[in-house]
């Protein structure tokens, strides 16, 4: 999957309506309503947005018609494969109606555009793992998380040797696990959580 690298924008002009597209990476979806708060402070006709993070997601019309303005901007999200975005279009009325069908395409196609000219980052799903070694497979352990871009969140050592909170890419996880035991001859643990 993919998200935003950060945030974008993209402006047009439909029929004298001018449309503003901001898109911005959505951390927590927990976030979306004061992120919202934080975009949609222009004074204009219409503030239509929708977002996604994971399995979750909404999307609102802001007083368009039904189905006419956060549904496509949801649509756009997914059509570009992307997660964890928020998306927001701005209207501002020019004083010729677009019927329910050029509102769909303004809004979809507005934020369509927008998305499509963010710069893209993967997402990286990170694991806690633990790992415990020896004191003579203590260098080794450290060259080892270097190597697999490991984050040490915490460390301690005891009688039994080197204790070891860690923090990597899940993707790295069986690599780690393999590579404890043959560093260790078997005598180093892994624990996944």
């Amino acid at each position: 999957m993919r998200t935003l690298a950060g945030p974008a924008s993209f402006s047009t002009e439909i029929q004298k309506s001018r449309f503003l597209a901001r898109a911005v990476p959505l951390p927590d979806a927990a976030l979306a309503e004061a992120m919202l708060c934080s975009i949609a402070i222009e004074t204009a006709s219409h503030h239509c947005w929708a977002w996604r993070h994971g399995q979750r997601y909404r999307f609102h019309d802001a007083e368009e018609p039904s189905g006419s303005a956060g549904k496509p901007i949801l649509a756009a999200i997914d059509g570009a494969g992307l997660d964890r975005v928020l998306v927001v279009v701005t209207r501002w009325f020019g004083g010729i109606k677009l019927g329910v069908g050029g509102l769909v395409r303004a809004y979809g196609g507005s934020a369509a555009e927008c998305l499509r000219n963010a710069a893209q980052v993967e997402i990286v799903a990170y694991a806690s793992v633990e790992v415990e070694v020896g004191f003579d497979h203590t260098n080794g352990v450290y060259h080892l998380l270097r190597q697999l871009e490991a984050c040490i969140e915490a460390e301690r050592y005891s009688a039994a040797g080197l204790h070891l909170r860690l923090r990597l890419p899940a993707a790295a996880v069986s690599n780690l696990c393999q590579r404890i035991r043959d560093l260790s001859r078997g005598s180093g643990r892994v624990r996944v959580e």
